[in-house]
């Protein structure tokens, strides 16, 4: 088995997949097959070298990357598929196509399914038949924008065996990405899952006016519930203060970049859900995932006040105002 990953397929054409292509195209024997939905994004790229829609300022290596919009041909070139379509178009986007069971599938989409109402590693487990064993993940603390500008950025690598972690790393490590790697599979996706939602609730604090004080306990309380979340999912040895936990948590709580934290701040603000998403014009993946986790977290008996007020505000139609002021009493 050949240990570093040359044939590589990426899924999707936004700013994360477009980041993505720009750190794996580091790798000068690296060949890119990178899927976009529309063929006139896929001939723009070929032609002028950026993405049309997303991270235009990035210059796409054209010599390591071919832009396709033929998706059964990008993947079965590929050893490599790395995921980053919004959760939203998941299985529409791959309900069409065959997925070989032996190839390799990397996760970096961040969200649930909102049909299966499954992360990613387990919809791609008990709809298509991938092993577990050959299913990775690529978690934060990590922006596009920043990646987009050069910036040190931090990703982690996750899989259920460290040696498909290791290898999956060799493509990401770059001079402006360090990586680290963990065997926590499905604890890291769902705190993936859990940090979109805890940055909605975030942003709508902020939209209300709440300030740096209110967020650092707020964040400190997210912390904590995630942590009740994960262990009462799968409990095993984890350090949620590692950057895959806290420290992509703390970036989508906090950053102006966070979709997610900009999604509620228009809610605390007094928008509607539905305006709020079409002025947005980007997809937040705490959207879909709140009534999930919601859901899981009822079925599993658990007090879990933060994801029950944005679900409150998100899915309830309630108020933020006193919402969110009940939720400051109870926080510590």
């Amino acid at each position: 088995m050949n240990p570093f990953f040359k044939n590589i397929a990426v899924l999707g054409s936004g700013s994360w997949a477009t980041a993505l292509v720009k750190i794996i195209s580091e790798h000068p024997e690296t060949n890119i097959q990178w899927w976009t939905r529309s063929s006139e994004t896929a001939d723009h790229i070929r032609k002028f070298r950026h993405n049309p829609n997303y991270l235009s300022s990035v210059e796409i290596r054209t010599d390591r990357v071919n832009p396709t919009n033929n998706l059964q041909d990008a993947i079965n070139q590929a050893e490599l598929i790395l995921i980053a379509i919004p959760s939203a178009f998941l299985s529409e986007t791959l309900h069409q196509i065959h997925l070989p069971a032996d190839k390799i599938y990397v996760s970096a989409v961040k969200g649930i399914d909102p049909k299966s109402r499954q992360v990613i590693a387990r919809y791609l487990e008990n709809n298509y038949g991938i092993p577990s064993a050959n299913i990775g993940l690529i978690t934060g603390p990590c922006h596009a924008e920043e990646v987009a500008l050069e910036k040190l950025s931090y990703l982690t690598i996750s899989a259920i065996e460290t040696e498909l972690a290791e290898r999956i790393e060799s493509i990401i490590t770059c001079r402006f990405i360090n990586t680290r790697v963990n065997n926590d599979l499905y604890g890291a996706e769902y705190a993936a899952v859990l940090k979109n939602i805890y940055a909605i609730g975030s942003g709508i604090a902020h939209g209300l006016g709440y300030g740096d004080n209110f967020q650092a306990v707020y964040v400190g309380a997210a912390l904590r519930e995630m942590e009740v979340f994960l262990d009462a999912l799968h409990e095993t040895h984890r350090d949620v203060k590692n950057a895959a936990y806290l420290g992509d948590l703390l970036v989508t709580c906090y950053s102006q970049f966070s979709r997610n934290r900009t999604f509620g701040n228009m809610l605390g603000k007094g928008y509607g859900v539905k305006n709020a998403q079409l002025e947005m014009n980007m997809i937040a993946e705490g959207y879909y995932a709140t009534e999930t986790v919601h859901t899981m977290s009822e079925e599993m008996g658990l007090k879990m006040d933060i994801i029950d007020a944005v679900f409150q505000v998100v899915y309830g139609n309630r108020n933020a105002k006193p919402v969110f002021e009940k939720l400051a009493s109870n926080l510590n």
